[in-house]
Order: C-alpha cells, then sequence, then structure tokens
C-alpha cells in the first residue's frame, strides 16, 4: 500500500512539474517574414530576363564592359535603359543591349581627317568617360542570377564587311585566346606609333576598364568594334572620326607588364581572333 501511494505521489510531481514548465515557446514567423519579404524589391527590366537582347547584370560588372561584350556603345546602352547615372547599376538589374525596335545603334560616321590632337601622356588628358561601377549589393532573397546565354552571331551583312591594317609595326607575342587573352598582343618600344585598324569612329578614350590600361576602342559599323589598350598616350577623343593608318595613340605599358599594344577585334561584342582579320605578313 505505501509503495502504491508512494509512486502515485511520484507520477501526480511529475504532472505537476510538466504543468508548471508549460508548453514550449512558439516563435512567430509571421511579422519576420513579412519583414523580409518587404525588403525584396523588383529590380528593373526583372521582366525581361532571358530574353534575346536583354543582359542581368552580374557582381563586378560595369555598364562599359556590359556594352563592350555587347558590341554596342555605354551611350547607347545608358540611353535604352534610361539610366540618370551611369555608374548605378545593380547586381540582378536586366539592362537592354540591343536597339528597341525602331531604332538603331548609332551609326558610325564617315571617318574625318585628323583634328591636331596633340599627344599628352593620359595622366594630364582629360577624360571624358570615368569608371563605371556596379553595386555589389546582392538581391534580398540570396538568390544568384544567372545570365542569358548569348544567341549566336547573326550573319555579317556584305555592307558590314571591313578590310583591317596591322595597328603596329611589331610581332606578335601573345596569341589570342578566348579564355585567357580577348586579343593579340604586338610587341614594341614605347612611344611607338598605334594605327586605326579601319576607318571609325572613338567611342571610348580613356582608362575606365581595369587590365586595359589607357584604351581607346573604336566602332567601325554595326558588326565590328576594335580595342587598342595598354597605351602610354590617347591622341583621339571620344566621338571622334578616324580614318583607317591614322595615328591614335602611343604605344606603353599602362596596367601591363611589358611595353606592348593589346589588339582585339570584336564582331557583335564577341571577341575574336585578330590575325584572322589582318592580312598576312
Amino acid at each position: 500500500m505505501a509503495l502504491t501511494l508512494l509512486a502515485a505521489a511520484l507520477v501526480g510531481t511529475g504532472c505537476a512539474g510538466r504543468r508548471l514548465s508549460g508548453p514550449a515557446p512558439v516563435e512567430d514567423r509571421g511579422a519576420a517574414g513579412g519583414a523580409r519579404a518587404a525588403e525584396v524589391k523588383t529590380l528593373p527590366g526583372a521582366e525581361n530576363a532571358g530574353k534575346p537582347g536583354y543582359y542581368t547584370v552580374q557582381p563586378g560588372d560595369t555598364l562599359f564592359r556590359i556594352a563592350l561584350d555587347s558590341g554596342q556603345t555605354w551611350r547607347d546602352v545608358q540611353s535604352w535603359n534610361n539610366l540618370a547615372n551611369p555608374n548605378v547599376i545593380e547586381v540582378g538589374q536586366v539592362l537592354r543591349v540591343a536597339p528597341p525596335v525602331g531604332a538603331a545603334a548609332a551609326a558610325t560616321p564617315a571617318a574625318a581627317a585628323p583634328t591636331g590632337v596633340t599627344a599628352a601622356p593620359v595622366a594630364s588628358a582629360t577624360v571624358v568617360s570615368r569608371p563605371l561601377t556596379a553595386t555589389s549589393t546582392a538581391t534580398a532573397t540570396g538568390t544568384a542570377t544567372v545570365a542569358p546565354t548569348p544567341a549566336a552571331p547573326a550573319a555579317v551583312p556584305a555592307s558590314d564587311a571591313v578590310n583591317f591594317i596591322w595597328p603596329a609595326q611589331g610581332s606578335v607575342v601573345v596569341n589570342f585566346d578566348e579564355a585567357k587573352n580577348k586579343g593579340v598582343a604586338i610587341g614594341g618600344k614605347v612611344g611607338d606609333p598605334v594605327l586605326a585598324a579601319a576607318d571609325g569612329r572613338v567611342v571610348y578614350a580613356g582608362a575606365g576598364l581595369r587590365g586595359y590600361g589607357n584604351l581607346i576602342i573604336l566602332k567601325h559599323n554595326n558588326t565590328y568594334l576594335t580595342a587598342y589598350a595598354h597605351n602610354q598616350a590617347l591622341l583621339v577623343r571620344e566621338d571622334q572620326a578616324v580614318k583607317q593608318g591614322q595615328k591614335i595613340a602611343e604605344m606603353g605599358s599602362s596596367d601591363a607588364d611589358r611595353v606592348k599594344l593589346h589588339f582585339e577585334v570584336r564582331r557583335q561584342g564577341k571577341p575574336v581572333d585578330p590575325i584572322a582579320y589582318l592580312p598576312k605578313r
């Protein structure tokens, strides 16, 4: 009997202990979840993600880099996307990188004679374009945004065919490699002339793209761009028309390990081997 009473007392005590401890606290996640949801914002152009002619901004992108890789001028891309400040783009933002329907990329004007620009070190020259830096803020959801796979280049119109010449006299010291070197490196001495490979218009002249140093980009038509990097001095300015063979820069080693000209040919924004487009030596 005593054992029965003791067992009953212990059971009663245990139950009382559980009652005193109360139910486990329940965390109300509704308010916090709602707050996080409110933080998620729809980035400009999100409805166009993955569509042809659009690009989703990735970490480290700049408007200038995006335009170059799309075969466009950064001013056109800024205009098509109504960007008040070209220095401010966001990771995950979707940008139009092809002309809107009924519009066309800026036409390349007829080449003009040299304007008498005086050679001067870039450090003392006025650079029109500034480095265009994307924000590094990730989307609130933390989900990585994948850029759409670029479409295969369309056939080049016969009217866009270009006969390029060598932009410098030196020998090729680094060959084209799409993964590691998007052009060729031509050796030479400091101050050697850098020539326009074809008639065109200067769409960039400055030092705003890391790894290229003092850079010039020429737009020849809606298919082809050429880039001339690591110069000591730039002798042309943005929007200036140039003629094939015109001296546009002086060779140097800006942002490079040696004196050389890094020369790129871009077909519809895609780097191609310049040797395939240059006359045999």
